[in-house]
């Protein structure tokens, strides 16, 4: 016997019901809160901090290239990420981890920014580029040019602690 037409359209609505209610959701957490976006920025950056000492402690000590590939990669990677996107309107002020040291400027001075972003990105994918080689040296020198990419965004767009 088969089905009446009635029986088989309950569950294809009951799937259109779901599916528009999870796109529904799905929209709403494609849209943080700016609380949020300065979480993951903040941690973002603890990230980078982390594998930046990583790097450091290779270099000033007993190195180990395979560690150091680990840390560079990581730190292109995150470099690579998009974090612009963590910089949207509304995170200019607020609370993530702690109260957020972005200046007001990084949303005024595009240019800038973008500029201080891709000095970033290249010194970032040079490094992870450097550390395949082993050389220690170069490594060192690489580190210290990712540094200062670092040191130039946060002289024009951080607040000090």
């Amino acid at each position: 016997m088969k089905p009446h037409p009635k029986t088989l359209l309950a569950p294809v609505l009951a799937l259109g019901l779901l599916a528009a209610s999870l796109g529904a959701g799905a929209q709403q957490a494609q849209q943080p809160k700016p609380e949020q976006l300065i979480k993951w920025r903040q941690s973002a950056y603890q990230v980078l901090g982390w594998n930046t000492a990583r790097i450091r402690a290779n270099v000033e000590g007993t190195y180990n290239k395979e560690e150091v590939i680990r840390a560079a990669n990581t730190i292109a990677a995150i470099a690579n990420s998009g974090m612009g996107s963590l910089y949207a309107p509304g995170t200019e002020t607020g609370k993530g981890w702690h109260d957020t040291t972005v200046k007001p400027a990084l949303f005024t001075d595009g240019k800038k920014a973008g500029e201080a972003a891709a000095a970033f990105n290249k010194e970032a994918n040079e490094l992870a580029r450097v550390a395949l080689s082993g050389d220690v040296a170069a490594v060192k020198a690489q580190a210290a040019a990712v540094q200062r990419s670092c040191k130039g965004c946060h002289d024009d767009f951080r607040n000090a602690n």
